[in-house]
């Protein structure tokens, strides 16, 4: 979540000195960001095409690690193991 804090805090500390000195950013925000899913997808086509000629499982990679990478360290992450509380492992599950 930091990461996320810390790229917002940049983006407003610049958004503000542009501001200061009266320039417009250099891409309107929606093509700027879709230029940046261009560039993330894009950056995945290369590794995703070398498994495809080494003969190596595609489909798992695509949704664990490039989906990682694009979408964020949480994207294709391992449910949650289930909680257990005291009670549960003091009395073998038992109430």
């Amino acid at each position: 979540m930091m990461p996320y804090l810390l790229s917002a805090g940049a983006g407003i500390l610049v958004g503000v000195i542009y501001a200061l000195i009266g320039v417009r950013s250099p891409a309107p925000p929606t093509i700027a960001l879709i230029g940046l899913l261009g560039m993330l997808v894009g950056e995945q086509v290369v590794p995703v095409v070398k498994r495809l000629i080494a003969g190596e499982p595609v489909v798992a990679f695509i949704q664990t690690d490039c989906a990682r990478h694009v979408l964020g360290p949480q994207a294709g992450a391992d449910k949650p193991t289930p909680v257990t509380t005291a009670t549960d492992s003091a009395d073998g599950g038992k109430a």
